[in-house]
């Protein structure tokens, strides 16, 4: 059911978008936005001016894989066309590879023990 104070010319004419910017670690920056029906993913990102919100993100940063753009988790490119609802994420390029963090971690934590053997912890003085 429409809401009351809009015309029936304006029903499906506008789609709810959401963009969701991860600007640094455990940072997300979202915007809701309203575009008119057949808008891409890059009319998205130019009504959202996300070019304003960081120096690193640049159109060209975009093509060149620096940042990464997807529909709901999956990589689209900016011409994709937008859906109701949908959900458009931007992210930084990984720094580390979390298999080889892992490894890392694996290696740094020391040999392990066989199962039902455990490190007994350090004596404190008192």
């Amino acid at each position: 059911m429409a809401p009351a104070d809009s015309s029936p010319a304006e029903i499906g004419t506008q789609l709810q978008v959401e963009l969701a910017l991860g600007l640094a670690p455990r940072q997300v920056h979202l915007v809701r936005l309203s575009l008119p029906v057949g808008s891409t993913v890059r009319d998205a990102l130019f009504a959202a001016d996300v070019w304003s919100l960081d120096a690193s993100l640049t159109l060209q940063a975009l093509e060149s894989g620096e940042w990464t753009v997807g529909v709901w988790g999956r990589k689209e490119r900016p011409g994709h066309v937008l859906r109701d609802r949908d959900r458009v994420e931007l992210v930084r390029q990984l720094k580390v590879d979390p298999k080889e963090a892992r490894r890392v971690r694996y290696r740094a934590q020391g040999e392990k023990l066989p199962k039902g053997i455990h490190r007994s912890p350090k004596a404190r003085p008192i």
